[in-house]
């Protein structure tokens, strides 16, 4: 079954021609973006975009990935936190996020006479709160992964067999993700929330979020890293980063790392 949704991919890739992939560094874009090489190979050309809400380090692997592929890679700057709709970071954010991508990817598609725009969707973000799809069908951007019908875990299988680096890299979003909707994001906040996750990563926790809250920041890490986070030494260093970073109280979420966890309030509100 899994190497037949394989097969589709390919199929679906081949059919494409010459082609951008909106690549974000990610395992989802990544892989899309290896099968698309080796598939299309030089009619693939990686897209990124830079900008605020992006750490630079998730950018440096961007480039090194392309770089040991061969691939083209264009950096293009994205300036979405300027756009107010998208500073007060309303229940819809991502749409205007991707909006900017894809108004980019449009413009790169006309200056190289590329037909096609890919991006990482997968059948796991079907079910969840996505605004940035509307604005993926808006400008007709493809989602080979969901047209394959693969999900997270199925791609962190064949990226494993087939030697892509990425297989077991954490889930990563944006920085802006990190807010509550209503809160507004600036480039400064954003600093705020790199910095204190950089800093905790460096200790040691790979999968983690850092959740503004004003002055407060809440922690998430895997479950069962959380009495590491919290023991002798871990703890003081986690505190005096965050305290740097312009935080003044540090929490711990006990529920433990989630993807979006900023979406459960969503859900309260559409329940009351």
């Amino acid at each position: 079954m899994l190497q037949q949704k394989k097969a589709n991919l390919e199929a679906i890739l081949a059919d494409l021609g010459p082609t951008i992939v909106a690549f974000s560094g990610g395992l989802d874009s990544g892989y899309l973006l290896h099968v698309a090489k080796r598939v299309l190979g030089d009619r693939v050309t990686a897209l990124t975009a830079r900008s605020a809400s992006y750490p630079a380090r998730e950018l440096e692997e961007a480039k090194e990935f392309c770089t040991t592929r061969g691939v083209r890679h264009l950096v293009i700057d994205s300036h979405e936190v300027e756009n107010p709709a998208y500073a007060e970071n309303p229940v819809n954010r991502c749409y205007y996020c991707k909006s900017e991508l894809f108004e980019i990817s449009d413009k790169v598609v006309s200056d190289l006479g590329i037909g096609t725009v890919c991006y990482g969707a997968i059948t796991d973000d079907l079910g969840d709160h996505r605004p940035g799809m509307k604005a993926a069908r808006e400008h007709s951007v493809r989602a080979p992964l969901v047209e394959a019908d693969l999900s997270k875990a199925e791609i962190r299988e064949l990226a494993r067999e087939e030697g892509v680096e990425l297989w077991d890299k954490p889930s990563f979003a944006c920085l802006s993700s990190r807010f509550p909707y209503g809160t507004a994001i600036t480039p400064e906040r954003l600093a705020q929330i790199d910095a204190a996750e950089s800093a905790v990563r460096a200790l040691g926790f790979r999968q983690l979020r850092a959740r503004y809250h004003d002055k407060l920041v809440r922690l998430e890490v895997e479950p069962h890293e959380i009495v590491r986070l919290a023991s002798p030494g871990v703890r003081e260093a986690v505190v005096a980063a965050c305290k740097k970073a312009g935080f003044t109280h540090v929490s711990v979420d006990l529920v433990g790392y989630r993807t979006g966890s900023m979406n459960e309030m969503l859900k309260v509100l559409r329940d009351n």
